[in-house]
């Protein structure tokens, strides 16, 4: 069965869009001095256990998961309202893993840190060129390395549902995903202190919650709801 896409779909791809139109705006001016630019201060370069190389690590780690679940509903289903939301979602998180390493690269930090536990640049001191805080973070779910992310068996339970079980697995997977995500990004929004990074990671907030919005929709179009 055939379903019209929500306006919420429209309204969240379109967030993403403008946050990375931003982000690479802004990157550009930065490189060139904007224009009549003043001399100032060369900008700090994150340090290795920052708020924004932690989310830089983290957060394409969490976005790798996302691709990888949409990419397999995408097998599960001939849903086009399902399966256009699962290519926008990988497409769209795929570039911003690029964005992400990209700024790794940038900065000469590395993309994983051996000792560093997840999600720890929101409860640390943040290192050199950091931002200190102490915001919390829920916990992770057994079997899961961040919160929001699937298990192995979640995985393997999605890769062998076919149809609506498919679907309604995968919206309520990528609802909780979503929600951790978003968690993430607000606290890169808060704790970061590179500009673009954190404009991005607010993009990312928002056209997530719409997402989550949307996938709450759809679920109860197939009779079903959000986890938890």
């Amino acid at each position: 069965m055939t379903r019209a896409i929500p306006r919420t779909y429209w309204v969240a791809g379109t967030a993403v869009l403008l946050a990375l139109l931003f982000a690479a705006a802004a990157t550009v001016t930065a490189a060139n001095g904007g224009p009549a630019a003043a001399p100032a201060a060369a900008p700090r370069t994150p340090g290795l256990h920052s708020a924004d190389a932690g989310f830089a690590r983290d957060m394409a780690v969490h976005h790798q998961q996302a691709v990888e679940m949409s990419f397999i509903v995408r097998d599960r289903t001939q849903d086009e309202a399902v399966r256009t939301l699962a290519y926008d979602i990988a497409n769209t998180q795929a570039n911003q893993r690029g964005m992400l390493f990209g700024w790794l690269d940038l900065w000469g930090l590395p993309k994983v840190v051996a000792d560093e536990p997840p999600m720890s640049w929101m409860t640390g001191s943040g290192g050199s060129g950091g931002h200190g805080g102490h915001e919390g973070h829920a916990a992770a779910k057994p079997g899961a390395l961040m919160p929001g992310m699937a298990t192995k068996e979640e995985l393997a339970q999605l890769g062998s549902a076919e149809g609506r079980d498919a679907e309604v697995l995968y919206l309520q997977l990528m609802t909780d995903h979503h929600k951790g995500g978003v968690a993430m990004a607000e606290g890169c929004a808060r704790l970061c202190v590179t500009p673009v990074e954190r404009a991005l990671a607010q993009g990312m907030a928002d056209a997530q919650q719409s997402e989550i919005t949307l996938m709450t929709d759809m679920l109860k179009q197939r009779g079903a709801t959000p986890r938890g």
